[in-house]
């Protein structure tokens, strides 16, 4: 069990993936939310790409894209780069022609990643079953009593990556999407147990962008400071991002001290403005 040469002989970028959750120990007490990460994003896709919605396909695959990132399977990141460039072009001609290729290379990494977990699993004899670490997590729209940090994103592997970083110093509110953190902060708009939100940009139904909107629109951004986490790093996003008033920007793939770094520089954001 968690044999760390067996991930190395099948191609898994380990020192990589270390940079990110900074010891084996971490990464193998989080590496099976990749299997219900990616069987929850490949639901998705299969769905969007029947739909040819487009769009929400390209969200989907960025996000399968950075969990393949943070686990060490470049070639799946790669592919995953690729489908997500061809549906934000609007090109479902290539997404239907390699999307099998998609789905084989994901059932290899999830194979991969079960037999790391338990070696005697086949996938002819056997399942690994795997639950999402979600226990202890705060509810959506809960009014939050103690000091929180937020995390608005879609991927349940970045929300359990801060919540193991900040949990013994904070609670962790979670948000799976903008609407969900939308109901959140205005929730708790008139207390001050939010500290701090870290934020995804590019998420499903509703987007950071909007969760930004709402913020300026009730002007709390001095009361709830809030730092952008994405792995859209284009020019074009970074610029809208800063027409706000956030406290910073981090591109994904990060690790915990940048993590740890965002959220100094936000608190200091709420201790400065208070």
């Amino acid at each position: 069990m968690y044999d760390v040469n067996f991930l190395i002989q099948n191609g898994v970028d380990v020192n990589k993936s270390l940079e990110l959750f900074g010891d084996i120990q971490t990464y193998n007490e989080t590496v099976g939310e990749f299997l219900v990460s990616a069987k929850e994003k490949m639901s998705k896709l299969e769905a969007y790409k029947n739909e040819k919605d487009m769009p929400n396909y390209a969200i989907y695959v960025h996000s399968l894209k950075s969990d393949a990132k943070y686990f060490g399977f470049t070639e799946l990141a790669n592919m995953a780069y690729e489908h997500e460039i061809k549906s934000k072009a609007g090109d479902v001609l290539y997404i239907y022609e390699h999307y099998q290729e998609l789905i084989n290379e994901v059932a290899k990494a999830i194979n991969i990643v079960k037999q790391y977990i338990d070696p005697t699993y086949s996938p002819q004899n056997k399942q690994v079953i795997v639950q999402s670490n979600t226990s202890n997590q705060l509810k959506a729209g809960e009014v939050y009593t103690n000091k929180t940090i937020l995390v608005v994103d879609d991927s349940n592997i970045v929300r359990n990556f801060v919540k193991r970083i900040f949990s013994e110093t904070y609670n962790v509110g979670i948000a799976e999407n903008g609407e969900e953190a939308i109901n959140i902060i205005n929730s708790n708009k008139d207390n001050d147990s939010i500290v701090a939100v870290l934020l995804d940009l590019n998420m499903p139904k509703v987007d950071g962008f909007a969760v930004l909107d709402f913020m300026k629109e009730n002007n709390l951004f001095l009361k709830i400071p809030v730092s952008i986490i994405s792995g859209d790093s284009s020019k074009e996003t970074i610029d809208r991002a800063f027409t706000y008033q956030i406290v910073d920007m981090l591109g994904k793939p990060f690790n915990e001290n940048d993590v740890k770094r965002v959220v100094e520089r936000t608190l200091y954001f709420k201790e400065i403005n208070e």
